[in-house]
């Protein structure tokens, strides 16, 4: 794969949550789970399963922090 975003995190797939129309998949990055909202025909076009290696790619014009 080559692509020229790079904020890629590889992790493993440890859920996918398909609903009526968008799917919510977890991705766990070294310990932390990383959540992406992508659409139904997407999981199903990349075949996406538990226990896979994937990549989180963040593409983000802003990045938000906050503190107790």
């Amino acid at each position: 794969m080559k692509i020229s975003a790079r904020n890629r995190l590889k992790g493993v797939v440890t859920e996918v949550v398909k609903g009526a129309t968008t799917a919510h998949v977890r991705i766990d990055v070294g310990g932390s789970i990383v959540t992406a909202s992508i659409t139904n025909e997407a999981v199903d076009e990349l075949g996406l399963k538990v226990g896979q290696s994937a990549y989180a790619i963040v593409k983000a014009s802003d990045v938000m922090v906050g503190v107790d």
